[in-house]
């Protein structure tokens, strides 16, 4: 089975929990974002390349990139949220990409005003060329489908054709692949809008050839003596078993490999995704959704190594998991990829973004000592424009369709238009949800049609019930997750979904080091965490008995539901004693909790996810300090 998704441009979005931060995005985020790119130095970069010039370029080597990617962004707003300013600042930055690219195709601002031509495509491990060209392809994608102007798309289309006419099997190409991959990804939407057959063939080149230790070759290592993990080199494509090296990477590969599976019928490919997401879902990601545990390699060390506080959990990687997991539930119609899409997306990407849209976390760490803030921009800007085109493009991850149903997977109030089976279909969706587990949808088809509405039941969630015309359908079948209703449809049916949410007490598989012993705490698809402003002890101090019970409390900023029950704290923040002493009686503590993407919005202090169930012992001190 191969779903496709409903565009983000035939989805609605009215409701009080995304409706607010897609505004700030569009209003506050996307501005500053072009703001801190002309400030960084990217936008001179191009300047400096249009004019040919061999000195002055600035930032990481793939500076381009973050460049493309806010275009990207922007052209996504354009097309539900038409702002002439907007679009007349991305017709100025364009004009300046136009420019600087080289009579050939070639565009990379690092390799024409910093490193040389000459040495262009010589280090495809690090320097980042595919990768940057990637984006550049999204964007232009992007750019033409909200706007119907072809100037980035004729850029675009030149670059990749450039590309192509270098890496590939036919006589006078060559072998080669990404050491980021992204290109991939961005091929298959290159090819999906032009129709050009050969970006769809360039993308799996790079995706089947993946494996045979090219980089090794590349950089003159012996075999034998290269580790390829950190770039998923180390074994053939369709050999990967686990998910390895750095997380983003990774992420963005797999999306990959499962949209050349989807075209070509790959069975083999598929199940590979499968498996390594397998290894990864149930050994390697965080209880937010996110992946990427150490800093050393932005990525993974080993099964089971999930650490707190220095957590990376990069904002970027969270929006890859979204994308792998999108694509691996179109292709099989298994809402088990949804359910992470979707804690992905409220827990490991949005905490990545302030709520008022001008600050990101790069890394988004399980605790916090009270030094971790977001930041207003970085050297290495990926996730501030990774943030603001997923949230500019939302609405494409809630709904999907094929030629006899609907699949509904985020519930989120506002609506999609479809076709099924050559019939325009309506969907008209109120719910409070994420706070509110009730969901009513109005069915509208043109006219009365026959088809299969699929509605996800969450992972999360136990005892869901479902009605239609308020009649209760209690033997509605539940296929891969998803409540089936296939019946004849008239304008105006009504479907409504109860989706339970009592708080949940969550535990980690005892291999988990670091949280044995621990709870944390979610309700619906949110994971929530304790902060010291909300608390009358430190956060390090604090401990969660297995029977304390939490239900929903009052609202804080601006609506976020919060939890409340009672802990208990005995622990001194430092150990004062000799070497014994009496144990400090347990006293109770009230505990306010909040979601994990709304931490670091209010006072600053420490912040815990999970949560001893006795209290922690202090902090020690080695006398005379």
């Amino acid at each position: 089975m191969t779903l496709q998704a409903i565009p983000f441009t035939q989805v609605q979005i009215r409701d009080a929990f995304w409706a607010p931060r897609r505004e700030a995005n569009r209003r506050i985020s996307l501005p500053l974002s072009l703001d801190k790119l002309a400030e960084a130095g990217n936008l001179r970069n191009l300047e400096l390349a249009a004019a040919g010039a061999t000195e002055g370029f600035v930032g990481p080597v793939f500076a381009d990139s973050d460049v493309y990617k806010a275009l990207e962004a922007v052209a996504y707003s354009l097309a539900t949220d038409p702002d002439p300013e907007l679009e007349r600042r991305v017709d100025e930055i364009i004009a300046q990409i136009a420019a600087a690219q080289r009579p050939d195709g070639y565009l990379n601002t690092a390799y024409q005003v910093k490193i040389g031509l000459k040495r262009r495509w010589t280090n495809l491990r690090d320097n980042h060329e595919l990768y940057c060209a990637g984006h550049l392809f999204e964007a232009a994608v992007a750019h033409f489908q909200a706007t119907g102007k072809r100037t980035l798309l004729e850029v675009a289309t030149k670059f990749a054709d450039h590309i192509d006419s270098v890496f590939g099997d036919a006589p006078g190409e060559r072998m080669g692949y990404p050491g980021h991959p992204e290109i991939e990804l961005a091929l298959v939407k290159l090819w999906r809008v032009t129709g050009e057959r050969r970006y769809f063939d360039l993308a799996r080149f790079f995706v089947v050839n993946r494996g045979r230790k090219f980089f090794a070759d590349e950089h003159g290592t012996p075999h034998e003596e290269y580790r390829g993990e950190y770039w998923q080199d180390h074994l053939p494509i369709r050999e990967h078993a686990a998910i390895v090296g750095h997380a983003v990477r990774a992420g963005y590969l797999y999306s990959a490999v499962v949209d050349v599976a989807a075209e070509t019928g790959d069975a083999e490919l598929l199940q590979m995704a499968e498996r390594v997401w397998d290894n990864t879902t149930n050994r390697r990601m965080y209880v937010t959704g996110g992946i990427g545990s150490s800093a050393h390699n932005e990525g993974f060390t080993g099964d089971y190594d999930l650490p707190n506080l220095t957590a990376y959990q990069e904002t970027c990687a969270s929006v890859a998991m979204m994308m792998w997991n999108q694509r691996l539930n179109l292709i099989t119609g298994d809402s088990k990829y949804a359910d992470i899409l979707e804690l992905a997306l409220y827990n490991g990407f949005l905490a990545g973004v302030s709520l008022d849209g001008r600050r990101y976390f790069y890394v988004n760490p399980l605790a916090s000592e009270g030094g971790h803030h977001r930041q207003e921009w970085f050297g290495c800007a990926c996730c501030p424009p990774n943030v603001t085109r997923t949230l500019a493009s939302l609405g494409g991850y809630a709904y999907a369709a094929s030629d006899r149903g609907l699949w509904v997977n985020l519930y989120i109030r506002g609506g999609a238009r479809a076709q099924v089976g050559g019939q325009n279909v309506a969907l008209d969706v109120m719910t409070e949800y994420p706070w509110d587990g009730k969901v009513q949808i109005t069915v509208t088809p043109d006219a009365e049609a026959a088809f299969a509405l699929h509605l996800r039941v969450p992972g999360w969630c136990e005892g869901a019930s479902v009605r239609v015309n308020g009649l209760l359908v209690s033997d509605a079948p539940l296929e891969k997750g998803y409540f089936v209703l296939d019946r004849a449809w008239k304008p105006g049916d009504a479907v409504e979904m109860d989706l339970p949410m009592p708080v949940r007490r969550i535990g980690a598989d005892p291999r988990v080091a670091e949280d044995r012993g621990c709870l944390a705490l979610a309700r619906g698809p949110l994971v929530y965490c304790v902060e010291d402003c909300d608390l009358d002890a430190p956060v390090a101090a604090l401990a969660l008995p297995a029977a304390a019970e939490f239900t929903a409390g009052p609202e804080l900023l601006g609506g976020i539901v919060t939890l409340v029950g009672n802990g208990e704290t005995g622990a001194e923040p430092e150990w004062r004693g000799g070497l014994y002493r009496t144990a400090a009686p347990l006293v109770p503590v009230a505990v306010t909790a909040v979601p994990y993407y709304a931490w670091d919005n209010r006072a600053p202090g420490g912040m815990r996810v999970w949560i001893p169930t006795i209290p922690p012992p202090p902090a020690t001190r080695e006398r005379g300090e």
